[in-house]
Formats: structure tokens, sequence, C-alpha cells
């Protein structure tokens, strides 16, 4: 049976590598479409727990794993042979940045390496993995030949970006329109197809460098003007003007303007990042690339604006240094309402209290303990505080990095001590603002 046959009849095989925020919710949803999935993750305690139907996805139910594994229809494994079986195969793995600033695609070329070894003719393999313009067809397909099939001939190369949003309940999966391109039109033709069984809505672009450039200019402008409606909240804090009743009343214009809203920096996987990836592909065209970069120094400062604010507040109300302080910091996720940690700006918040000696806790309903990341080893497994145990004078300030509903905002002014608000929490909330400051 051909390929495109198979996938408009939904018995194609699909291969999902990478079971995170995005894989996992790929493959769960091509299932419900009626696709037989196998998911692949390098990592085993990812298998135990979808063995046990224990989703550590929220946009994804065990209830759906339950059903999808008895049903037939999705399986996992870390045994990447049976990549052999999979007529399509689609890349979810990270795409990170190195401490240099300079893309690392250290998992997309493992896992091409490991597709090569595998593939069989006729494969549709699709990346999904934010990357610059090019990388699908200057690194993804000269290593997937290296198995001795021809691009475009004996098998079938495309881009489709990621656009997941976590905790977004009104945009899961399956409703938000996917970018498509093929490397070639048969190549087109068979990942627009693809996706048209999996998603409400699929939109083709003319190349897999369109298609890659779409991605990294949509983050790229959420970092461009989260950095400017940041740099306004410094010029306004200087003019004794709130800047969130600023946005506040020009979100009322119908048109021309987009409310974005400051914070202690950025977080995710995407915004702190991507942006980093044009501008690394742009020293070859010799492009400058000023207002990214700019956008990145103004958000990368954030956290150190914070810590300054909280250092003066602190100095003011307790006649203390950080040193000698005792902080709370409420919220640890990079996110409201979610338990995602790539790249949270609360990290570096609490590794900034940590340099200067301050006693530091924390609280968030989605976070129990600090899982093992990259950056901040040292605070690997720290427990979250359980907020029921909080009395007044515990703390000298409580420090409000990511804004989850589920916090009770009424007590921690009862804790008696200054709040520093990143998020406009409290004022959002109509609760007294006589010992809060926004930050």
């Amino acid at each position: 049976m051909s390929l495109k046959r198979a996938i408009s009849n939904r018995t194609a095989r699909l291969g999902v590598i990478g079971l995170g925020y995005v894989g996992l919710p790929l493959a769960v949803t091509a299932a419900q479409r009626g696709f037989p999935v196998t998911g692949f993750d390098i990592d085993p305690a990812k298998m135990t727990r979808l063995d046990a139907h224990d989703s550590y996805i929220g946009a994804v139910r065990d209830a759906d794993l339950k059903t999808l594994a008895a049903a037939g229809k999705l399986d996992w494994t870390t045994d990447f042979s049976r990549l052999a079986d999979c007529q399509a195969i689609l890349i979810c793995v990270p795409t990170p940045l190195s401490r240099q600033r300079e893309p690392d695609l250290s998992f997309v070329i493992g896992t091409a390496r490991e597709i090569a070894r595998h593939i069989r003719p006729g494969t549709l393999v699709v990346l999904e993995s934010t990357t610059y313009p090019g990388t699908t067809e200057e690194v993804l397909a000269p290593i997937l030949a290296e198995s001795g099939l021809t691009p475009g001939k004996d098998f079938f190369l495309g881009f489709s970006p990621e656009r997941e949003d976590p905790g977004n309940a009104q945009y899961d999966t399956r409703r938000i329109p996917k970018i498509v391109a093929g490397s070639g039109a048969e190549a087109g033709d068979l990942v627009e197809r693809l996706y048209a069984g999996i998603v409400e809505q699929v939109v083709r672009v003319p190349t897999t460098g369109t298609a890659e450039a779409v991605k990294i200019t949509e983050n790229i402008f959420r970092a461009v003007n989260i950095a400017l409606v940041n740099e306004l909240k410094l010029v306004y804090e200087r003019m004794g003007i709130d800047v969130w009743e600023v946005i506040d009343g020009a979100a009322t214009k119908p048109f021309g303007f987009m409310p974005f809203y400051p914070g202690p920096g950025l977080g995710g996987h995407c915004i702190p990042i991507d942006p980093f990836y044009l501008t690394w592909k742009a020293r070859e065209y010799d492009a400058p690339t000023r207002f990214i970069e700019l956008a990145g120094e103004i958000n990368t400062a954030m956290p150190h604006h914070v810590i300054d604010r909280l250092r003066e507040v602190v100095d003011r109300e307790a006649g203390l240094g950080l040193s000698r302080a005792r902080i709370l910091l409420v919220g640890i996720a990079y996110k409201k309402n979610v338990a995602d940690m790539r790249e949270s700006p609360a990290m570096k918040l609490l590794e900034l209290l940590a340099e200067a000696g301050a006693e530091t806790a924390y609280i968030d309903p989605h976070v129990p303990e600090i899982p093992p990341m990259r950056d901040y080893a040292r605070f690997t497994g720290c427990p979250a505080r359980d907020p029921a145990s909080l009395k007044p004078g515990q703390f000298d300030a409580v420090l409000i990095a990511t804004d989850h509903d589920a916090v009770d905002y009424a007590a921690l002014l009862g804790l008696g001590c200054p709040v520093i608000d990143t998020r406009n929490a409290m004022a959002r909330r109509g609760l007294p603002m006589e010992r809060v400051t926004k930050a």
C-alpha cells in the first residue's frame, strides 16, 4: 500500500520521537484520530510512568493513555529499532542553546542518526523541533542520506513546527493551526495530508526554510515585545507611573495594539532560546540582528532588576541586607498554572538570592520539589513549603515570581511582611496594596 493511501485511511504507523511537552500530546492526539502510534524516548523513567498510565504532562489525561493503549492505538518504547515499523516519523526533541548562546542540535543530530539506522524506503520524516532556517535541508537530510536512501526519492522529508502552549485549555494540539512544508512537492503533499488527519487546520508554506522561519518569527515577536514592556516598566517606574495600568488602558484600543506584560524574566523552552537560533544563523549572511540581541539583553537583565527592588524594600522595611533576609518565593514554574520548569526565571531569582546569602523558601502548588535542571543542579530536590505551615514573622519579604491561581494571595499579606509582586497578582485580585511593591 502506498504511503499516501496509508495516511489517508489512517493505517500508517506513526513514530513520535521525544515524549515531552510536544511529543506526548501529539502522539495522543494522532492516536485519538485513529492512527496507530509508537512513542520513542530515551528516558526510562517516562516509560515507567507511561506503563502505569500516569501522565507527566498536564495536557494529557491518564485515562486517555489507558484507553488508547488498551485499544492498541498507542504504545511507547526506548527501543529505536522499532522505527523500522513506522511509515511516518515525527521528531519532537529539544533544541537548547549552549552556554555561549549557540544552537545545540545534538538531540536532532543524534535522533537523525538513529533514524538513519532503521529507516525503510518510502518513509516520511518530519522535524517539529524549533530551529534556524535551513536545518531540515542542511543538517537533517544529509544525515538521513547516510542510510543509503535518497531524499525525495526513497524517503520524504518535511518540517512542521510545534506550537504547544502549556496550560492553555482553549488551544490543545488538535485546535492549533499547523504550519507544514515539505522538501519538494511530493513530500509537501504527504506532510499536508498527514497533519490534516491529526489537527483541524493545516497551513502549507512553500519550503521547509519558510516553515522554520515562521516559528522563529513567532517567538522573536513575543521576545521583542516582552522586552519592550519590560523596558517601559523601568522607565515608567521612575516616573511614578504603573505600567500595568498603562497596558490595560492601551489594550482598550480595538486595533493597532496587542497587550504584552512585563515580568521577572523570560521562561519556557521557546522565547528565551529560539531568537538566538536566528542571530547565530544570520552571522553566516553578515546580517545584523540588533533588535533581537537588544531584547535578549533587556529580558536577561530583568531578574537582576527584581532583586535590586527586593533589596531596596528589605532594607527600607526591615533594616536588613539580603545576606540576613528570609525570603519566600511564590511560584517556581515559568508560567502560571503549569508545572513546567523549562528556563524558569524564578530559578534565576533563587540563584541570585542564594548568591546574596539570603535564606530562601518557596511555595508552588504545581511543583512539589525542584527537578534536575542543567543550570541549577544545586537546587535539585528542594521541596516546596506547605502554605498551611507559613506563619507571620517567618519571612522578611515575599517575592511573587509566578502568579498561579491556586495560591492564596490574601494569606500572603497575612504574613505581615512586604510583598514584591512581579506579576501584578495582588492588584488584579483587588487586595490591599499598602505593603505591596510592583517590580
